[in-house]
């Protein structure tokens, strides 16, 4: 777990970066691009920004062409925001996480379409043997020896 100091820093680089592609960079193969999230080493030398494209995948090669070409914008303004020593180095990485989640809403799917199929099946189906099979054989004991109190009764009457 990274130190709060390093959190800060990565924090503070997300927010950075994410309005530098709003409000500086111009480059028109920057496309609708997301900062999802920074992860800076624990002696703030590498700065990993990770990062989702809204569009195809051409929109992500071309996006991701754009914010290579403007690494050293970004990283210079990085470093006179943050105002320490030594500017961490910036990687840009796109993340998978739309593409994990895509997979994920199709085993989802698959797997509640499974469970409709065996649901239909399973409609019309009746269990075998009786209704509840689990015998209770002490209120059998306590039913037959109720009836042999009650018979002994009528016989003493009698």
């Amino acid at each position: 777990m990274a130190s709060p100091r390093v959190r800060k820093i990565a924090d503070r680089i997300q927010v950075i970066v994410a309005e530098m592609l709003e409000r500086r960079i111009k480059d028109p193969r920057i496309g609708f691009v997301t900062i999802t999230d920074v992860r800076v080493t624990g002696d703030s030398q590498q700065a990993t920004v990770f990062y989702t494209v809204l569009g195809a995948d051409s929109d992500l090669a071309e996006s991701a062409a754009a914010l290579e070409s403007a690494r050293g914008l970004i990283r210079s303004e990085v470093a006179k925001q943050l105002g320490i020593r030594h500017a961490p180095t910036l990687t840009f990485i796109p993340d998978a996480l739309p593409a994990t989640a895509r997979d994920l809403d199709e085993v989802l799917a698959r797997a509640r379409q499974s469970d409709e199929a065996v649901a239909a099946v399973r409609a019309g189906a009746v269990h075998a043997g009786e209704a509840d099979p689990y015998k209770k054989p002490r209120e059998e004991a306590e039913a037959a020896e109720a009836a042999e109190a009650a018979d002994e009764v009528a016989d003493d009457q009698q």
